[in-house]
């Protein structure tokens, strides 16, 4: 199956993360684009692996272990991670491994994708060398293939990661996103959020946490502007903010690490093959 052209999205299908519909064209992009081609052998079968658990995260056999909510990664990562503005995917590999500010140390591609599990899916960091990370990682860097590398010495973004709108955040209105949630959110999302057969939830346990970066006002705001509605992101910056405001006002499940945090024992494995 190819997953760039037939599987559905996940979330915000009126708003935020994933939605469901076909993929439209990959086109090339100025910085990074979708190659032409699969690598040959084994390599091509783990990228398309990864493509398919960008895909389908909740669902899958090999990532589903690990998620506690209802999203997939390309929930927030638009078209499987190929859109170019909605937490994008192109170039993404060449900024590792990079700084954390979060962290205090250098992280690795893997580490920041064993990461989102822990946040945006609210779930369980799978082992480092496990089958899942692997495969992302491979994925993204495939979507990297031909950019330069220029590893992000300040923070774990990337070259097409989402700008913060130049607000004031704080005249962001919850009540003015309520009615603006009615007109282009409600019929995907539920009146409470809780997620319909068209978009998953946007807040409660079947969300991300308060650890993920979405909880933030302005981070979600922005990612709105460049996001929705699906195929036609055509929300003002104010409108963005607020429905931001309104969506971030509502419980979602808190992060605490070590609730997130595999045993020792089961922090990383090796899966290739034994004499």
């Amino acid at each position: 199956m190819n997953f760039r052209t037939t599987f559905p999205l996940g979330i915000l299908a009126c708003l935020i993360v994933g939605f469901s519909g076909t993929a439209s064209p990959l086109v090339a992009q100025e910085v990074g684009h979708v190659p032409d081609e699969y690598p040959p052998g084994p390599l091509g079968e783990v990228v398309r692996l990864g493509e398919a658990i960008v895909w389908e995260t909740k669902d899958h056999p090999l990532s589903q272990p690990y998620v506690g909510n209802q999203l997939n990664c390309t929930s927030c990562h638009l078209e499987g991670g190929t859109d170019p503005a909605a937490g994008s995917f192109l170039s993404t590999a060449t900024a590792y491994p990079a700084w954390s500010p979060r962290e205090k140390r250098v992280i690795t591609l893997e580490d920041r994708v064993l990461n989102c599990f822990m946040r945006s899916e609210n779930g369980t960091r799978p082992p480092y060398g496990s089958k899942v990370s692997v495969a992302v990682t491979t994925y993204i860097t495939w979507l990297s293939t031909g950019a330069k590398m220029k590893m992000n010495a300040e923070k774990t973004l990337g070259p097409r990661h989402i700008q913060i709108l130049d607000l004031d955040w704080k005249q962001a209105s919850k009540e003015r996103g309520l009615e603006l949630y009615k007109t282009y959110c409600l019929d995907c999302h539920g009146q409470q959020g809780e997620g319909t057969a068209d978009g998953p939830p946007v807040w409660g346990d079947g969300s991300y946490n308060d650890g993920a970066g979405l909880s933030r006002v302005d981070k979600l705001g922005s990612w709105l502007k460049v996001a929705m509605p699906l195929g036609d992101p055509s929300l003002t910056e104010q409108e963005s903010a607020d429905i931001a405001a309104y969506i971030n006002s509502h419980p979602r499940p808190q992060f605490k690490l070590e609730e997130h945090l595999p045993a020792a024992e089961k922090m990383g494995q090796y899966n290739g093959q034994r004499p």
